[in-house]
């Protein structure tokens, strides 16, 4: 069985289930999800990151998508839900502090075979090699691929 290590910030859509779970063919696919939802702290790269992709509107008023409307836990339940009805085996949790060093320690107890980044867009981290799967390269012993996620 392939193990991968997914860290996520939202629930997955349809579209992001079926790339992840048909990314190694008919080859059993065992996830571990890792989700971060990003918090106030990320407000101001945010909104650079809605200026660079041309969502001016966005940028002039922070969303808030994940703040009480859908919890991280609601949102973890539903994608290993659907990654469960995709056939895969599926167990994860949120990761409220230090992902890099929770994502070390599952990959390293898990056996992962690979970590899977999938997340939207942030411009301004990627440039500076700040992001999640720029990090994780240099601190894990696994492949990291990098996926965007897609919208709802």
């Amino acid at each position: 069985m392939f193990t991968t290590v997914l860290m996520i910030e939202k629930a997955l859509s349809e579209a992001d289930i079926e790339t992840v779970t048909t990314l190694h063919g008919e080859e059993e696919v065992s996830f571990v999800v890792l989700m971060q939802p990003r918090g106030r702290q990320d407000e101001l790269l945010r909104a650079l990151d809605d200026v660079a992709l041309g969502h001016l509107e966005q940028a002039m008023h922070e969303r808030g998508e994940d703040e009480g409307a859908t919890p991280a836990d609601q949102a973890l339940a539903h994608t290993l839900d659907r990654l469960r009805a995709a056939g895969a085996q599926a167990v994860g949790h949120v990761v409220a502090d230090n992902p890099l060093g929770i994502l070390r320690t599952v990959v390293e107890d898990t056996k992962a075979d690979e970590v899977i980044v999938l997340a939207a867009p942030h411009f301004v981290e990627e440039f500076f090699h700040r992001d999640w799967a720029s990090r994780a390269r240099h601190r894990v012993g696994v492949p990291v691929l990098k996926l965007f996620a897609h919208d709802s």
